[in-house]
């Protein structure tokens, strides 16, 4: 399956955040650590990772997807929202799709994924989907093929149905990010048994890092993971938050990415954005949870 690779690997990025806001403060004072009050200044931005990620995945000769995120201004909600803390740290990291421009139009010109992170509420407000589509399509000068949730928030299937709707082919938010493995099968699925399709998340970076001790033992995990993904011809999707690349602040994330990258490479699997695997489907089987990948596809179960 996939031109003779033995299993997927699919690679995505949710951009939640490109500055640091609220954390320079909280970090500088449960940490003693001037480094962190510093990274408060506009022209420091830890968070800014778009080219160290994509110099890592140059190197490594592969592609990923990449999911901006489009959260509306406090002012755009009702008042209710206004009364609510957790809302206004959603609306202190938001940015416009004027302020990433250049990474955008980087990442579409040299073969990466665009898709969208739809935003806190969106995920049972098709207008709300259908905006933050159409401006980001705008923005690209194309059409996009999918992407994930803010938080993983779904309502299934009614939020499928909208991303089905507003012509999205596929969505990528069937997860978890305190745990990991493949509790929603090895394959894509198909829930409306036609062509849009929902691709599991495997693992988070946070999920596996914050169960296991050690950078050791979360590679062990992500290494079983690969071995599990070859055994059964799965699809297995992994989440790395850009921020996350920024090796002074989560020591061994990045590392822990390029073993990934690299121990799939060497498992023989096929590694890109999901929607780069997505075009290589062949859906015209009506069956449930069906897959098949040109000639060489054989069930793997599960989805």
């Amino acid at each position: 399956m996939f031109d003779d690779h033995s299993f997927a690997l699919c690679l995505t990025h949710d951009v939640d955040r490109i500055t640091k806001s609220y954390q320079a403060l909280y970090y500088g004072l449960t940490e003693p650590s001037l480094y962190h009050l510093v990274t408060a200044h506009p022209d420091v931005n830890p968070y800014w990772q778009f080219e160290q990620v994509m110099a890592l995945e140059d190197r490594l000769g592969v592609r990923s997807a990449f999911y901006f995120l489009q959260e509306p201004r406090l002012t755009e909600k009702s008042p209710r929202h206004w009364l609510r803390p957790d809302r206004w740290l959603e609306r202190l990291g938001r940015y416009e799709l004027t302020d990433v421009r250049d990474p955008l139009e980087t990442l579409d010109a040299r073969g990466w994924e665009v898709g969208m992170h739809g935003s806190y509420d969106s995920f049972v407000d098709r207008e709300r989907l259908r905006l933050e589509k159409e401006q980001l399509e705008a923005a690209l000068g194309h059409e996009i093929s999918g992407g994930r949730q803010h938080h993983l928030r779904l309502s299934v299937p009614e939020s499928w149905r909208h991303h089905r709707a507003i012509g999205l082919d596929y969505d990528a938010s069937l997860g978890s990010s305190t745990s990991y493995g493949f509790t929603n099968g090895y394959d894509v699925v198909r829930p409306f048994d036609d062509e849009f399709v929902v691709f599991p998340l495997t693992v988070m970076e946070v999920a596996v890092m914050g169960a296991t001790d050690s950078l050791a033992a979360a590679w062990r995990e992500c290494e079983r993971l690969l071995y599990e993904a070859r055994e059964n011809e799965a699809v297995m999707t992994v989440l790395w938050h850009p921020r996350y690349f920024n090796e002074r602040e989560f020591p061994g994330y990045r590392r822990l990415y390029r073993r990934l990258v690299e121990r799939a490479q060497e498992l023989n699997a096929w590694v890109g954005p999901p929607g780069e695997c997505y075009d290589r489907f062949d859906l015209d089987d009506p069956s449930p949870g069906s897959r098949r990948v040109g000639a060489s596809y054989s069930p793997a179960g599960g989805g």
